[in-house]
C-alpha cells in the first residue's frame, strides 16, 4: 500500500502531466520557446524562479495563509501565458546571447511573478483533494515534489524536439519560437475566453 507522501506525489506529478492541466502545459511551452539545448542552465535558472513563486503560493493558499476567488486565478493563468508568449514574439528576432545575464534578468522576474499565480492555480486542485480544513504539510511537500518532477519531464521533452526540429530537421530557431509561442498565444486565448465566457 502507498504511503501518503507517495500517492500525493503521484498525484502532483500527474496534476501536470495530463491534458486536464492545458493551461500549465502551455505556459511552460511558451516559458521555455526561446531556448535551445544549449541553454539549459538558463532554463534551470528561468523554471527555479518559476518553482520558487509558485512554491510559496502554493504553500500560502493551501496552509489557509492567503485566500482568493478561484475564478481570477483561473482567468489570470491564461493571461500569464499571453503576456509570455507576446515577449517571446517581440523578441523573435533578437537571439539570447552569452552575455545576457542568467538571474538577474526580466524573463526570470515575469517566471517568478507568474509562478504566484500559478502556485494559486496548483493550490484549487490541491485543497478539493485534501478538503477546506485540512492543514497538511507532508501532502503539501509531496504535492509540490510531484509536481516539479512532472515540469522536469515537460520541459526537457520540449528542449528534445526543439533540439530534434533544429538540428536534424534544420528548422530555423525562429520559426521554432514563432511558432511555439505563437500556438501558445492560441491556445491561452482560447482558456481565457472559456473563463470569462463559460
Amino acid at each position: 500500500m502507498a504511503s501518503v507522501f507517495q500517492t500525493y506525489l503521484q498525484l502532483g506529478f500527474l496534476h501536470i502531466c495530463t491534458p486536464h492541466a492545458a493551461d500549465h502545459l502551455t505556459f511552460l511551452l511558451a516559458l521555455c520557446a526561446p531556448y535551445v539545448l544549449a541553454d539549459w542552465r538558463r532554463v534551470l535558472a528561468l523554471v527555479t524562479s518559476f518553482t520558487v513563486g509558485h512554491s510559496l503560493t502554493l504553500a500560502l493558499a493551501t496552509l489557509g495563509l492567503v485566500a482568493f476567488k478561484p475564478a481570477i486565478i483561473e482567468a489570470l493563468i491564461p493571461v500569464t501565458i499571453i503576456v509570455t508568449a507576446l515577449w517571446n514574439l517581440r523578441g523573435a528576432g533578437r537571439l539570447i546571447t552569452r552575455r545576457a545575464p542568467m538571474l538577474a534578468a526580466a524573463p526570470n522576474a515575469l517566471a517568478l511573478g507568474f509562478g504566484l499565480i500559478h502556485g494559486l492555480g496548483f493550490s484549487n486542485y490541491l485543497r478539493a483533494l485534501l478538503g477546506p480544513d485540512s492543514r497538511p504539510v507532508e501532502e503539501l511537500l509531496a504535492f509540490n515534489i510531484g509536481v516539479e518532477l512532472g515540469q522536469i519531464l515537460i520541459v526537457s521533452a520540449i528542449l528534445l524536439v526543439g533540439a530534434v526540429l533544429l538540428g536534424s530537421l534544420r528548422v530555423a530557431r525562429r520559426d521554432w519560437l514563432l511558432t511555439t509561442s505563437g500556438a501558445a498565444l492560441g491556445i491561452a486565448t482560447v482558456l481565457l475566453l472559456q473563463q470569462l465566457w463559460p
